[in-house]
């Protein structure tokens, strides 16, 4: 149960935060939050990330509607397992699928409005690098994949544990 609910604070915090955005800001409006580092700024994204496949509306949909079906089974399967950190992992991935999921739908494009900024020409390196804007339900989506990736590992490692001690015990 804590996983469902989980993905729904996700969504529901991705979607009220797009919701202040939307409703207060203008596009391309910059609040600086801290400094020249962090702002929130109005911003919509017709694509994926780093605004690649621009206009692939019905695309995104269909893709989202395999992703979403394809997490919740293996989210099941994994609970059933008595897993922890993959279903939670899962379960921050379905949430932010479904936070830009609802934007696509309803609004033909995702709001964002994260937006930092990295300036290295304070340290001597002529370089600032501008990260792509993103908002809650890229962040649930980015955790969920980086807990995927050490829930895989930690799985792979005790599998090898597993395998050595049957081994060493056959």
């Amino acid at each position: 149960m804590i996983f469902w609910l989980i993905a729904l604070i996700v969504l529901l915090l991705d979607q009220w935060t797009k919701w202040l955005v939307v409703t207060r800001m203008e596009i391309r409006e910059v609040i600086p939050v801290w400094g020249d580092f962090f702002s929130l700024t109005s911003h919509r994204n017709r694509g994926a990330a780093w605004g690649i496949l621009q206009d692939q509306r019905v695309f995104f949909i269909v893709v989202t509607i395999i992703v979403v079906i394809g997490i919740v089974y293996y989210m099941l399967r994994t609970i059933r397992e008595g897993r922890k950190l993959m279903p939670l992992a899962l379960s921050l991935l379905l949430g932010g699928a479904l936070g830009n999921f609802v934007d696509r739908v309803r609004l033909g494009e995702v709001v964002d409005f994260f937006d930092f900024k990295f300036d290295f020409r304070g340290i001597g390196i002529p370089f600032v690098y501008d990260f792509p804007i993103f908002n809650v339900a890229d962040s649930g989506i980015c955790v969920g994949i980086a807990l995927v990736i050490l829930d895989t590992l930690l799985e792979t490692r005790r599998e090898k544990r597993r395998t050595s001690h049957d081994s060493v015990n056959g």
